[in-house]
């Protein structure tokens, strides 16, 4: 967003201090500045003459020779007895007694300042010195048009310096444009003068003509016919219109082409350059069609309707594209045919040219998500889809309507000698509230105190009054209350909280008090489902599964092969891609469909699990109305068929399950009803089952699959895999957990060795001490058995040596080693008894 500061001032009852003030507080306190333009560096030693002779060159049929008066300004230029300097020139409109820009010789070409400049100097042209040129708009970057001279249309002093005179002497701040997201008024110049007035603590000097409802002057002359239909009033809230009679189309005044130039815009023509020019200072866009043309289009009346597009309709631009517009695109049209994208850009069959005589002003609302989809989906991003995007207010569309036409319509433009042609049409959807109230949403209670405890300062009442008052809001006190009501171009004043934002930002967050907030220590509470879901992780990681993270969403194909009906899922009406349609009603699908890739891939056997949500249309919704979900763990165990891997798959799914639960599990067959689970092979308790917790609460299912999805997903035969409910996994984490809390007393350690019968198996004898340890404890001990070595000598057969060590810890004292040794030797002499072993 480029504004000028020279525009600035015509809003501003004060002096800006510096450009590096501005510049400093515009980057503090309203949006980033990404470059600050110096404009009349541009325009250095450009002079303002006059024509005084214009002879044809004696040479060059196309060229004159023309004798300029510059008030003898210029220093270093060759000049006749009448102080006159030569210049050569082969514009078309040259002639006498006009007044034009020079670019004297030592001169830059504005044009070319800011990437190759060319420095013009005294040179013969077909045998006559020309000393500098005559510039056209183009060579003074003020236009397109390089057909001609730029005429100057008032009456300065020849001499006058360019730059100054036109007020060209300026700066240009380029704002970005991102930090205005939230607030459209501020793609308009007016809207960032209001901003900067504020940001300084002075009041804005506001427009008389820029309000809610005014005074529209009546039909001039005889009404040009026009009819209207909205049939998208949800999209387009506001749509108001008016038709200008007898208008002459033609250059726009030197003033207007030098404005919009500044502000990176190209003159056109008078009509055109003046919906520009409102649109940079209001935000505002506004489009003009010509009359006639839309009366050609239509089948009587000149028609305009606000509609979607017709399937296979298709549209000419302005800028010369031709496109077939989305569906549900908003388009402008006659009631025969297409003229232009509502908000976006027009079509080329109505626009404004120099045969024009009779014009359609529009200025409409329009929805700003709809805009930006149009815009996205066809590539156009005009200026109009710039400020669209924002949400432009439709509180100001009759206030600018109005205002373009009394400029139109003024003998100051052009000698238009335009005549309002009929009354206002005025479409509008807007909220009656918001109307009545002028002010988009209701006003917002808030008192100094909110404010203050927020921004940690200790403003008065009528501090904050002034600050907000500065910019035109409206703020009624009562008592400590105030009653703070946004004004019409404001979209983002909604709650306590924005007006606090507000008087932050207008007094300057850089002067708010560097206090660090008080903050609480105390860990947070843990929350137990995300604990079961890290120890789930663990367990199965340890096992040897890997963990996948897939989409929510999947195909309706997918649900197919997996037996699933897609019916039963909730359907995703703005999918992300074409493949993910539905919300899957469980992980299994979604872990089967990359058991073919990753088998591509390399890996024969492997398995995978994965912790997510499921929804399901049956399941119905919650009490605050939103689909029902599960939270579901599941996981998919694999092996290639070339591996002619033995046994069946449904054991190992069953061991991946016994090793994560960690508690005796009940399982029952599947039965007949398969609605619930379609994708496992049903009956057989050694290919399916339904799991729960012995003498608890179901858990799930575990089994290997249907033919049919083994075939649809290309599984091998030895896949089966289980989906539990994760909740009632976290029930069962917490009331077997693990933990237990580490002795603060020193661990003793001993060994003790037995020789025991050579066909004792090993964890026979284990068990047996575990088992001790557990009969014999010492009070209020944690102990640990590790097997240390087991030893058998070649000389003795029949026996062998096998050594644990037992770690311990009491969590009331130390222990002794005597207490310790007296607790081996009971177990070493009920082994003896019961084992016939010997210590050694």
């Amino acid at each position: 967003m480029k504004v000028s500061l020279n525009m600035m001032k015509w809003f501003l009852d004060f002096e800006l201090p510096s450009v590096e003030d501005a510049v400093t507080k515009i980057g503090a306190q309203l949006g980033a500045v990404e470059e600050v333009i110096d404009l009349g560096n541009k325009y250095q030693g450009v002079v303002i003459v006059k024509v005084v002779k214009c002879e044809p060159h004696s040479n060059a049929d196309k060229l004159k020779v023309c004798m300029i008066d510059d008030g003898g300004v210029t220093s270093n230029v060759d000049r006749d007895s009448d102080n006159l300097v030569q210049v050569v020139c082969g514009a078309p409109n040259v002639s006498e007694n006009i007044l034009v820009a020079w670019l004297p010789p030592g001169s830059t070409v504005p044009s070319s300042f800011d990437n190759d400049p060319f420095v013009l100097d005294a040179r013969e042209l077909r045998g006559v010195v020309s000393n500098g040129m005559l510039a056209s708009p183009k060579e003074l970057a003020l236009g397109d048009s390089h057909e001609g001279l730029l005429v100057i249309d008032q009456d300065y002093q020849p001499g006058a310096d360019f730059a100054t005179t036109l007020n060209l002497n300026d700066t240009i701040i380029d704002i970005e444009n991102k930090m205005f997201t939230h607030r459209p008024d501020c793609f308009g110049f007016m809207g960032v003068a209001r901003e900067i007035a504020g940001i300084y603590q002075k009041p804005f000097k506001g427009l008389d003509w820029y309000v809610t409802n005014p005074e529209f002057p009546n039909p001039e002359t005889a009404e040009l016919g026009l009819t209207f239909k909205n049939e998208l009033p949800e999209l387009v809230p506001r749509f108001t219109m008016l038709t200008l009679s007898n208008i002459a189309v033609g250059p726009s005044p030197l003033w207007l082409v030098d404005g919009l130039s500044r502000l990176g815009q190209k003159s056109i023509n008078n009509i055109v350059d003046y919906t520009n020019w409102y649109m940079l200072q209001t935000g505002q866009p506004l489009h003009a069609y010509d009359y006639d043309k839309v009366k050609a289009l239509s089948s009587d009346e000149a028609t305009i309707v606000v509609r979607k597009p017709k399937k296979g309709e298709k549209i000419k631009l302005l800028n010369g594209k031709e496109i077939e517009p989305r569906e549900e695109a908003i388009m402008i049209a006659t009631d025969k045919q297409l003229i232009g994208i509502g908000g976006v850009m027009g079509g080329n069959e109505t626009e404004v040219d120099e045969k024009t005589k009779n014009v359609i002003l529009e200025c409409a609302n329009f929805n700003m998500y709809s805009i930006r989809r149009t815009s996205m989906t066809h590539g156009l991003f005009t200026d109009a889809v710039t400020r669209f995007t924002k949400g432009q207010s439709p509180l100001q569309n009759l206030a600018v309507l109005n205002r373009i036409i009394q400029e139109i319509v003024a003998p100051a433009i052009g000698k238009s000698s335009g005549k309002v042609a009929g009354k206002v049409i005025d479409d509008n959807h807007v909220d009656k509230g918001a109307l009545g109230r002028k002010s988009l949403h209701p006003p917002v209670t808030i008192t100094p105190d909110f404010i203050n405890a927020r921004l940690g300062l200790s403003f008065k009442s009528e501090q904050i009054v002034e600050i907000l008052e500065n910019v035109e809001f409206k703020v009624a006190q009562n008592g400590e209350e105030l009653t703070v009501t946004a004004p019409f171009w404001r979209t983002d004043i909604e709650i306590p909280e924005d007006v606090v934002e507000e008087v932050g930002r207008l007094y300057g967050f850089d002067k708010l008090p560097m206090v660090l907030p008080k903050l609480d220590l105390s860990p947070a509470e843990k929350d137990p489902l995300l604990g079961a879901k890290s120890a789930i992780r663990d367990r199965l990681s340890k096992a040897g599964a890997n963990e996948l993270l897939t989409y929510s969403f999947v195909h309706g194909d997918l649900l197919k092969k997996s037996g699933q009906d897609p019916k039963k899922a909730f359907q995703i009406s703005n999918a992300l891609s074409p493949d993910l349609q539905y919300y899957r009603i469980s992980l299994m699908p979604s872990l089967l469909e990359k058991v073919h890739l990753n088998g591509k891939a390399g890996y024969s056997e492997f398995a995978l699990f994965e912790i997510g949500k499921t929804h399901c249309v049956d399941h119905g919704n919650d009490d605050e109305g939103l689909p029902r979900e599960f939270e579901i763990t599941s996981l998919v165990v694999t092996a290639n068929n070339r591996l002619k891997k033995v046994g069946a798959p449904f054991y190992q799914a069953r061991k991946y399950l016994e090793s994560l639960i960690g508690v005796e599990l009940e399982y029952k067959p599947v039965g007949e009803d398969m609605k619930d689970y379609p994708l496992l092979q049903p009956y057989d308790l050694k290919r399916s089952a339904l799991v729960s917790v012995k003498g608890g609460e179901f858990l799930g299912i575990v089994g290997e699959f249907k033919s049919s999805v083994r075939t649809g997903l290309k599984l091998p035969n030895y896949t089966a895999g289980f989906e539990i409910d994760t909740e009632v996994v976290q029930k069962v984490l917490a009331q077997n957990s693990e933990y237990e809390a580490l002795s603060r007393f020193p661990v003793v350690k001993q060994d003790i060795t037995l020789k025991v019968p050579a066909d004792l198996p090993y964890n026979q004898l284990q068990s047996f001490i575990a088992g001790e340890l557990e009969r014999q404890p010492i009070k209020n001990t944690t102990p640990t058995l590790e097997p240390v070595d087991i030893y058998q000598s070649e000389q003795d057969a029949d026996h062998k040596n096998v050594t644990f060590r037992l770690s311990i810890a009491s969590h009331e004292r130390t222990l002794t080693d005597k207490e310790v040794n007296n607790l081996l030797d009971n177990i070493a002499d009920k082994a003896k008894q019961e084992l016939k072993a010997e210590r050694i």
